[in-house]
């Protein structure tokens, strides 16, 4: 079997396998690499995170409704525009150039749709009271005593702060590309400040400005979805009644987040965990793919 083929029947079961994948703890917004869902669950792998990073998740929700047959025959395709040089093999380079393409893909195709839906002005701008208006209903000024807009003052304020940083050349309005930053931050060097920002905001409780391991553990552990008790229900619990996984990452939150020892993540810890600098998620998923192939364990 060649290498090509291989790596097409490791993608055809992996479709036919993602079924089975437990449901996943909350992850930090800017904390997915390449999926919403964890690579490992309770040390197992996680068929749903290569599904997600090698289609995306939207075409991943059209291939969850294809039969085995359908999803091998469109895979087939898929791996013949991956390999480049028609050699026949699928090389680390090429799925990794993939990857990063099919990521990239639905950044742009999330920025078009929004870029259409607040209709830019004539000079192909967008303005901040046009985008407030259109997301708001209303131009007033949110911090104003009985103001229309009054009652979505942090999320205005919020969102101006943002568009803002986003606005490079200060000229108070965004193009289509300074746009694309706003909608999706955690890509842009010039806005990652933001968004360690916003995750203090989003996660420090007591308003210290860090974020100890209870906050953390609150987080990633939030009870969001009432659908999810069942599955909490069947999950191995500690003799503190948590999870096992969250005894895990207790255990990351003292060993590798928190640098300093001091019981909290400050600012640098805190970007440290929501965008790595030193750790290329697409290069990873794409070394990971290459052996899997050759792996018969491919779902457990």
């Amino acid at each position: 079997m060649s290498s090509a083929q291989s790596f097409l029947l490791l993608l055809a079961l992996l479709v036919a396998c993602s079924s089975a994948v437990p449901t996943e703890k909350k992850q930090r917004a800017v904390d997915k690499g390449l999926s919403d869902l964890e690579h490992e669950e309770d040390g197992d792998h996680n068929a749903d995170y290569d599904h997600d990073a090698f289609l995306g998740h939207e075409d991943k929700k059209t291939f969850d409704q294809l039969s085995p047959e359908e999803s091998k025959d469109r895979l087939a395709i898929i791996v013949r525009k991956i390999d480049k040089d028609g050699d026949g093999y699928v090389s680390e380079d090429e799925l990794k150039d993939w990857i990063q393409y099919v990521q990239k893909r639905y950044i742009i195709n999330d920025t078009d749709r929004m870029w259409k839906d607040h209709q830019p002005d004539e000079d192909n701008m967008l303005t901040w009271p046009a985008y407030q208006k259109r997301t708001f209903g209303y131009e007033d000024d949110p911090n104003e005593k009985g103001s229309r807009t009054e009652a979505y003052a942090d999320m205005i304020n919020r969102d101006r702060r943002r568009w803002e940083q986003a606005d490079k050349n200060k000229d108070g309005r965004l193009s289509k590309e300074e746009f694309m930053d706003f909608l999706h931050p955690e890509d842009a060097e010039h806005m990652r400040e933001i968004v360690v920002m916003e995750t203090i905001e989003d996660i420090d409780k007591d308003k210290d400005g860090q974020i100890d391991i209870e906050e953390y553990i609150a987080d990633i552990w939030g009870d969001d979805d009432d659908d999810d008790e069942d599955d909490e229900d069947d999950e191995e619990k500690n003799e503190h009644g948590e999870p096992d996984w969250v005894a895990s990452e207790r255990d990351q939150f003292k060993q590798f987040r928190d640098k300093n020892q001091d019981g909290k993540l400050d600012k640098e810890e805190i970007k440290e965990w929501i965008i790595p600098e030193d750790y290329d998620h697409s290069s990873a998923e794409a070394k990971h793919l290459i052996s899997s192939s050759d792996n018969d364990k491919v779902c457990r």
